[in-house]
């Protein structure tokens, strides 16, 4: 067992707190020690989630918040445990450090589907999990962030309470036991109460105890709807993202950096730029340039006035070329074949059609950016990031430092979506400030700059067989071809390309709970250098459209109605997946007949641990189709905040029919031709459906809730279109072939 370090009373820096006279508490179960980031001593076994100081308890969460509440439920796992006053305590991003590495992204390690999984499986991703740890891999994604803290800081909490509680015991001159804790007191037999601020440094310097965690059934936190710890802060204003830092001296920074993907500058005059008011310095990136000014606003109009030369891009010339590219993928050996059930070659297929979707920007509300100062040779950031340390690392290469000269502050993100993982705002920020050392530099993206420099979801073509027989498949056939986002995504992190099959190109259509006797799905990796990226639910959000889809379009081959047809293939499959499947039956009252100017789709996707089933309702406004109303049903096994789980499925969905409907990146001579929100739009409030989720628990492993609501969406939509329409569309965006009240 770990053994709590000693913070002494000299000042220490974690996030934006100073730990005085405080106390770190944490536990740590596996063997290889990591150090502790909140001692300035090294060699520590200790992995902190707990701060006890004069100003009450801060709780250190290892994941960032971007929207999804997570900091609301981190918190809650320490607090449920711990007994401390919910209402009270403070919640601070963890520093870039090993100690927060996140196992759970290692539990797709294996080629198997989620639903499919035996126990010895998932021991064995377990132990990959816990091996990341020598990788230290800081990172929020993959609807993971729950799943790894659910026992980690639950102990935490119960180390710390029971620490606090054997100090009290001691000093009361009673036995443990006859203690209880509530809202940070420790409580004696005879109403004596000691406040946890008064027993922590004491605490800090002994064995952790044994402790055992609370059954579910004392849980006084866990499972209800908690108010979020958030949003009193970003109400108020007092929130701070990346551009809200305020430094004496500061500067403020915009880019512009070639627009043909790929190419480069050619030489720039910065005279236009010099002459606007307020502009001070045209600092050479090499790809483009930054331009410093006394405000946001005069660095933007002098970064559209600087006389710059681009190169080319090496990109296809048109998106219909690089569509063209991307089927080239076809011809060559597949990646992969992650699923290859029966004798599919052997078999006549009914239909064989094509899909294809688009690129797709990530589109966060708060655009690219970050706030930095190098001074007496130490570099500081405010960075909105989904990755610590690797944003840490690339901050010191960028600015020639040691990383132990660089502190990295994370602040709150206006969304992430996978787009924050990537470091070049961070890059260019510590750049920017390395030339400019002792001031202090606010850099700011245009929303412009932001979508034509994305690392874009990839498009992608499916090419699919399929049979059906006295009203079922039996026959299921896909190819699958696209750019790899885990080979770029992967690569940009690692700093190498992974080899072997690509798992993440095809999730979503390989391991579908269907029982077809014949089903097979193939990855081909399209060889095209658009900066692409984990985009949310990523692979599963073009397969899921793919494989739902044409399971619809099966369906009707069959002559059967979509939703009865899937349940007949998926329950004796999963009969976790076929809950959802018919309570989103039963919410939407699938069975009912609607008028003549109304419609529903259906689709059920199972992602990132969670199976989730949509139905769309369409509504005819004269020439106009309204996306009326939507049904989810999502089972992620234990809920720990219902309100939290249901905004996250609402997110996704609102998300996923936002990209079905509009969502479009298009190229010219390697130039996205979308810059802002009128070309690249959004579901607005008004034109949003009525939302209606049912949360169920009968899945018996933990799964994710950011992403599983975005895949399903999509083909829900299509096939409620069809079912309106008589028309299958097998492309997106949906726009092109029909209107929608947007």
């Amino acid at each position: 067992m770990s053994r709590l370090g000693k913070i002494t009373r000299r000042t220490l820096l974690v996030g934006a707190v100073a730990v005085a006279g405080g106390a770190a508490f944490g536990i740590y179960q596996i063997r290889r020690p990591v150090t502790n980031p909140l001692r300035p001593e090294a060699g520590t076994t200790l992995n902190p989630y707990v701060i006890i100081d004069r100003q009450g308890i801060s709780i250190i969460a290892p994941r960032a918040e971007m929207g999804q509440g997570i900091h609301t439920t981190l918190a809650a796992l320490v607090a449920e445990e711990l007994d401390a006053d919910f209402d009270a305590i403070r919640v601070l991003h963890g520093p870039p450090a090993a100690a927060y590495y996140n196992a759970a992204l290692a539990h797709g390690a294996l080629p198997v589907a989620d639903y499919a999984m035996r126990d010895w499986q998932r021991r064995l991703t377990e132990g990959i999990g816990a091996a990341t740890k020598l990788l230290g891999l800081q990172v929020t994604g993959g609807s993971t962030s729950t799943v790894d803290a659910f026992d980690r800081m639950r102990h935490a909490g119960a180390g710390a309470r029971e620490a606090l509680k054997a100090v009290a015991a001691e000093r009361l001159g009673v036995d443990v036991g006859q203690l209880r804790t509530e809202k940070g007191r420790v409580i004696a037999p005879d109403g004596t109460e000691i406040d946890y601020r008064g027993l922590a440094e004491e605490a800090a310097t002994r064995p952790v105890p044994q402790a055992e965690l609370r059954p579910q059934s004392e849980w006084k936190l866990l499972g209800r709807s908690l108010p979020r710890v958030d949003i009193r802060a970003k109400a108020t204003g007092e929130a701070q993202f990346s551009t809200d830092i305020v430094l004496e001296g500061m500067k403020f920074a915009t880019v512009r950096i070639c627009p043909h993907l790929g190419g480069g500058m050619d030489g720039f005059d910065p005279a236009p730029a010099l002459a606007v008011p307020g502009v001070e310095q045209v600092l050479d990136l090499g790809n483009g340039v930054a331009v410093v000014a006394r405000n946001t606003y005069a660095a933007m109009r002098g970064a559209e006035a600087v006389d710059v030369s681009w190169s080319a891009s090496p990109l296809p010339a048109t998106t219909e070329a690089m569509y063209d590219r991307i089927a080239e993928a076809f011809d060559a050996r597949p990646n992969s074949r992650m699923r290859n059930d029966g004798r599919p070659d052997d078999q006549s297929a009914q239909l064989e059609v094509e899909y294809r979707v688009p690129f797709l920007a990530h589109s966060t509300m708060e655009p690219m950016g970050a706030t930095a100062l190098l001074a007496d040779g130490h570099l500081t950031l405010w960075v909105g990031n989904q990755a610590p340390r690797e944003h840490k690392k690339v901050a010191a290469e960028a600015a020639g430092l040691d990383e132990d000269k660089v502190t990295l502050h994370t602040v709150f993100l206006g969304g992430g979506f996978g787009r924050r993982v990537e470091t070049d705002i961070t890059r260019q920020a510590a750049r920017i400030a390395a030339k400019l050392p002792g001031t202090p530099i606010r850099l700011t993206w245009s929303r412009e700059e932001d979508m034509r420099h994305d690392f874009y979801r990839p498009a992608a073509i499916a090419r699919m067989r399929g049979a059906v027989a006295e009203g079922r498949a039996t026959l299921f056939d896909a190819k699958i071809a696209a750019p790899s986002v885990t080979r770029a995504a992967i690569g940009r992190l690692a700093g190498r390309e992974m080899g072997g099959p690509d798992k993440g190109h095809v999730e979503g259509a390989f391991d579908q709970p269907y029982a077809i006797p014949h089903y097979r799905v193939a990855g081909h990796l399209a060889d095209l250098d658009v900066p692409i990226g984990f985009w949310r639910a990523v692979g599963n959000s073009f397969n899921g459209f793919f494989h739902e889809s044409f399971i619809d379009e099966l369906a009707h081959a069959a002559g059967r109605d979509p939703l009865a047809f899937r349940l007949d293939h998926v329950a004796p499959e999963s009969p976790v997946a076929a809950g959802v499947l018919e309570t989103v039956r039963d919410l939407s009252r699938w069975d009912e007949t609607l008028p003549e100017d109304r419609a529903r789709g259906v689709a059920m996707t199972w992602s990132f641990g969670t199976p989730t089933a949509v139905v769309i309702e369409l509504a005819r406004e004269g020439r106009a189709i309204r996306i009326d109303r939507a049904f989810m049903a999502c089972d992620p096994g234990l809920v720990l905040d219902h309100a939290i789980v249901r905004a996250q499925m609402e997110s996704g969905l609102i998300y996923g029919l936002s990209a079905a409907v509009m969502g479009e990146i298009t190229f010219t001579e390697g130039r996205a031709d979308q810059g802002n929100f009128p070309e690249y739009d959004a579901l607005r409030m008004h034109s949003a459906p009525k939302i209606e989720v049912a949360i169920l628990q009968d899945n018996p492993h933990m799964g994710g809730v950011g992403e599983p609501g975005t895949p399903p969406s999509m083909p829900a939509l299509a096939n409620a279109l069809f079912s309106l329409t008589g028309e299958r569309i097998r492309s997106l965006p949906l726009h092109h072939h029909a209107e929608f009240v947007v």
